[in-house]
């Protein structure tokens, strides 16, 4: 079956050049964004729950965009001033750069991995004697603890926000081509608004072998899947698929 309309469960890229946008004017298709989960930050009281002295740490483990703002958002309402010797410990160098919306960047100690956690690690290790505060999400990749813990790095988590389902309720009676889905939490909110859903002719599209296998174990079945050696990318994937589908 042709694909006409794609529904990519992610806020829409706001710089002007994206590679779903490309996809819909080459292929001549329609792309939409939704986004299927959102994040909430937790208050300052629920912080302060679970006991964790932000002034007791050295140097600070960020994962992400979402992880930083929360970290300085938590720390203004608590009223703690980030001491200028803190370190900061990216997952990315666009996580470190992002930085500059919160410290001068150029008078800190930043350091960054390549992409992936297992890079940045190799970086911590060289750090052992700093005490690591880890801001982190309700839901973590079990990878990044493993990690620490095998190379008995000195941490601490503290979650700062939660992952919540969004309201797809508007979405009731609108059907796509194809659903486009980055993470098991996605497919979790699909249920959550859809609990029926039938998958029927809907083509279904996974970045990622944990978010394979969410849409495994709901019982649908995966029809493109991202990264691969022929598409290291989800936007790749979906053109190749295109292509073939739509030449038929």
């Amino acid at each position: 079956m042709k694909v006409k309309t794609i529904l990519v469960s992610q806020p829409e890229p706001t710089s002007g050049v994206s590679p779903y946008h490309e996809l819909a004017r080459k292929q001549k298709v329609q792309v939409d964004f939704r986004p299927f989960i959102h994040v909430e930050g937790l208050t300052a009281a629920n912080v302060r729950k679970q006991k964790v002295s932000f002034a007791d740490h050295t140097a600070v483990i960020l994962t992400s965009r979402n992880a930083a703002d929360h970290y300085f958002r938590i720390c203004k309402e608590m009223r703690f001033e980030v001491p200028t010797s803190m370190k900061y410990f990216c997952m990315s160098e666009a996580i470190a750069f992002y930085l500059q919306k919160y410290i001068t960047y150029r008078k800190r100690k930043i350091y960054y991995g390549k992409q992936l956690f297992v890079d940045l690690v190799e970086i911590i290790k060289k750090h052992k004697t700093e005490n690591f505060l880890l801001p982190s999400a309700d839901l973590l990749k079990p990878l990044i603890p493993k990690s620490l813990d095998d190379n008995d790095i000195k941490y601490s988590r503290v979650i700062l926000y939660k992952t919540v389902c969004s309201d797809l309720s508007d979405l009731e009676n609108v059907f796509y081509d194809v659903l486009v889905f980055f993470s098991p939490s996605g497919i979790k909110s699909l249920f959550q608004n859809f609990p029926n859903f039938i998958q029927n002719n809907t083509r279904i599209a996974a970045f990622g072998k944990t978010t394979v296998r969410a849409v495994a174990e709901a019982g649908l079945k995966v029809n493109i899947e991202a990264p691969s050696v022929r598409a290291p990318s989800m936007s790749m994937a979906l053109e190749q698929y295109i292509k073939e589908a739509n030449k038929k």
